[in-house]
């Protein structure tokens, strides 16, 4: 199956022309191309902020918390060898 010919694509075409009517064609053409526009801008701009979260991740200082003292690291320790 390969492209369609010349008649094939007018038939196409009237089929269109039928089910949606000649004055809906344009405003469906320009709802499809903001659709597309936006979906790129959207797709662009995740790339960014995708970038900008590693960024910032990777430049932020690590927050060192002190760890609790358990009860065995404040008994002193007492070796005894036989």
């Amino acid at each position: 199956m390969g492209m369609p010919s010349g008649q094939e694509l007018l038939v196409i075409l009237a089929i269109v022309v039928l089910l949606f009517g000649a004055k809906k064609i344009p405003e469906l053409a320009k709802g499809i191309g903001k659709g597309i526009k936006n979906f790129k801008a959207e797709m662009k701009s995740d790339e960014v902020d995708g970038d900008e979260v590693k960024t910032a991740q990777s430049d932020a200082p690590k927050k060192v918390e002190p760890t609790e003292t358990t009860a065995a690291a404040q008994t002193p320790k007492t070796t005894t060898q036989a």
